[in-house]
């Protein structure tokens, strides 16, 4: 298994909304915590377009708790930005999964050349917010336990997916 980025999947999954009003304060700018939501439904829709959901995982009995974030903001995202959420695995072992994450605001061109998959280099926009988590996996008890003995379709395709096809 690879063990540095240089060696890992240069794939990003993307995942883009318009900044509802809910998500700012008075000035009209999105509340920081708000980015943590946003990097959670770039997880999601990366489990998605891989061919499962969240609901499935968890009615295998795998669950995904959150051990560490980072986050990093540079630039405010305000109401009704067009924003993608980036995300990526950096790295992926039976037991842990570990994310990055770019928040970029989006211009209309860009909106219109946005793919739900894109490498390395190609993305869009301008860049607001960057971060990362890792996470475990863990049964209904909140034990640690191997997604590539509970759930293999799964980690086959997590697999795959950050090698981008190559053993």
């Amino acid at each position: 298994m690879p063990n540095t980025v240089s060696e890992l999947s240069k794939q990003w999954y993307t995942t883009s909304f318009r900044v509802r009003y809910q998500e700012t304060d008075q000035m009209g700018v999105v509340y920081h915590a708000n980015y943590l939501n946003w990097f959670e439904i770039g997880r999601t829709e990366m489990i998605r377009e891989l061919g499962f959901t969240y609901r499935e995982m968890e009615e295998e009995g795998v669950l995904l708790p959150v051990i560490d974030l980072n986050i990093q903001y540079g630039a405010p995202a305000h109401y009704d930005d067009h924003v993608t959420v980036y995300t990526r695995m950096i790295d992926f072992s039976p037991l842990r999964i570990y994310y990055e994450y770019e928040v970029r605001r989006l211009t209309g061109d860009d909106q219109n050349s946005l793919t739900a998959v894109v490498e390395e280099g190609n993305l869009s926009g301008e860049r607001l917010v960057t971060g990362s988590s890792r996470h475990v996996w863990v049964n209904k008890d909140w034990r640690p336990t191997r997604l590539d003995k509970c759930v293999p379709k799964l980690y086959d395709a997590l697999r795959t997916s950050l090698l981008g096809g190559k053993e």
